[in-house]
């Protein structure tokens, strides 16, 4: 069906293209208007689950074709589509030379030339910065960034980084939760699952420091010994089974893998408030962590630390975008699409080789097959899809908490649970797989990237997951590791 507002005559018989229109930035009511719609305004409706973006199909015949977008009462283009100046202002262009295989053309007649009552006209010159176009996408050359360009980027980024200290992300109040070494693994637990964390530094009181952190992670490994064959761990022992006892059993067991004699405890990763932006960054990626404690003692031998803060890569960021917000154009890398920049994990493509595959599970796959797959993976998180690799989920280390819920924990079996009923432990368990909720921070592959690094910024988002407008079909993962992989250079 094509927009009204088309005068078309039903004699010529001519083959229309249906081609799929994408506005991704944002509104409460968008529009498209265009030299096939006679430039009145034709209704774009939001994606569903990502309500930023909006699309529209219209069916055009074979040719060149200028148009517009309405945000909010605002003409807009999209500076990410090719694009020319006329007459009429700024308007996007495409050219459509073949059949769309989106569905079975239609039999229509002509597009009527532009007649008195437009509000706009065509521009005739336009013809010489046309894309050819099929099934609306393009097929010109990926948008690229010089090696100047990204250096350039790199440079003022790490120059920033380097020249702002941890201090400067201490919130203004707040608190952070450590945990004694001696509380038992069960009561940890409960803690994380009820304060909503999912990491929390461990205090040493015969030492007098922290010695290590307790995270999602520590309690995937527990409850797949706990679930597994010959076990020595059981139930009941959680309730008297301390933090350290865990921690020196799981040192000894992979001393033990690794053919070491003795086992060897990792030490704290952590920084200084004094520490710049850049030093914290690297420590996060150099060692695997999701955060780094701050940690500040008055004493020269640095007894008795105060903790100050959990730094993450999320809040500096956030630090980031706030001091470039208002000069975009100093980081030329920042304009360019996300397809068109080497970041993130994404599917891999017919014939293309040495491409780490992304991890993606069924809802009724086990949640035993689920924590297998964090783990070998060393991914903090799955998206969940149905057959046609549509996002439906994500199931995080963190969710592993949730099933302190009500000691779930006890008596479930981790082979028989699928991750369709294990997503449903969780606080809201009426959400359903046709209404994506909020824990499923998506993107597309057009997004640009400082749109990208704004929604990673905000916090609670650690990754976001690169969907097609309208399927939502499952096209990559993008996380605060990769960006700063990328913008760092390393």
């Amino acid at each position: 069906m094509y927009p009204l507002g088309m005068d078309y005559s039903r004699e010529s018989g001519m083959v229309l293209i249906p081609t799929r229109f994408v506005w991704p930035y944002g509104g409460r009511v968008v529009y498209i208007s265009g030299s096939f719609t006679g430039w009145t305004q034709w209704p774009m409706t939001p994606v569903e689950g990502c309500p930023t973006v909006f699309q529209t199909i219209c069916s055009l015949p074979q040719g060149y074709h200028q148009y517009k977008f309405v945000v909010d009462g605002e003409w807009r283009h999209d500076e990410h589509q090719p694009f020319i100046s006329s007459n009429i202002g700024t308007v996007n262009t495409i050219l459509l030379t073949r059949d769309s295989d989106y569905r079975p053309p239609i039999l229509s007649p002509q597009v009527p030339p532009s007649g008195p009552g437009s509000s706009m006209d065509v521009d005739n010159e336009a013809f010489q910065r046309v894309v050819r176009l099929s099934d609306g996408t393009s097929t010109e050359s990926l948008p690229m960034i010089s090696d100047a360009d990204l250096e350039i980027s790199r440079h003022r980024i790490t120059v920033f980084m380097s020249a702002h200290t941890a201090y400067e992300l201490l919130p203004e109040s707040g608190k952070v939760i450590a945990l004694d070494v001696d509380l038992p693994v069960k009561q940890a637990f409960h803690i994380l699952h009820e304060q909503g964390i999912s990491m929390a530094p461990l205090w040493d009181f015969s030492k007098g420091k922290f010695v290590g952190v307790l995270s999602a992670l520590d309690f995937i490994l527990i409850l797949r010994e706990l679930g597994s064959h010959g076990s020595n761990l059981t139930e009941e022992e959680l309730e008297t089974h301390t933090i350290a006892a865990w921690k020196e059993a799981k040192s000894y067991q992979n001393s033990q893998v690794n053919g070491l004699r003795s086992a060897v405890s990792r030490q704290l990763v952590q920084a200084g408030p004094d520490d710049s932006l850049k030093e914290v960054a690297l420590k996060i990626l150099q060692n695997g962590v999701a955060t780094v404690p701050i940690l500040h003692s008055s004493s020269a031998d640095g007894s008795n630390p105060h903790l100050l803060h959990l730094a993450s890569l999320s809040g500096i960021l956030k630090c980031i975008c706030r001091f470039f917000k208002h000069s975009p154009s100093s980081l030329p890398v920042l304009q360019l699409p996300l397809f068109a920049i080497p970041v993130g994990t994404w599917v891999p493509k017919i014939g293309e080789p040495n491409r780490r595959p992304l991890a993606m599970l069924r809802p009724s796959a086990s949640l035993s097959a689920a924590l297998s797959l964090l783990i070998q993976a060393q991914v903090s998180s799955i998206p969940i899809v149905d057959d046609n690799d549509s996002l439906l989920d994500v199931y995080s280390r963190s969710d592993i908490t949730t099933l302190a819920k009500d000691k779930i924990y006890a008596h479930i079996n981790l082979e028989e649970t699928t991750i369709h009923q294990a997503l449903q432990y969780r606080d809201d368990p009426f959400s359903t797989y046709g209404h994506t909720n909020q824990r499923c921070h998506m993107c597309l592959r057009s997004d640009p990237l400082h749109k990208v690094l704004e929604r990673l910024s905000q916090p609670g988002v650690r990754r976001l997951i690169i969907i097609e407008a309208g399927s939502k079909r499952v096209e990559g993962i993008i996380t605060l590791s990769d960006v700063f992989r990328f913008l760092l250079g390393s």
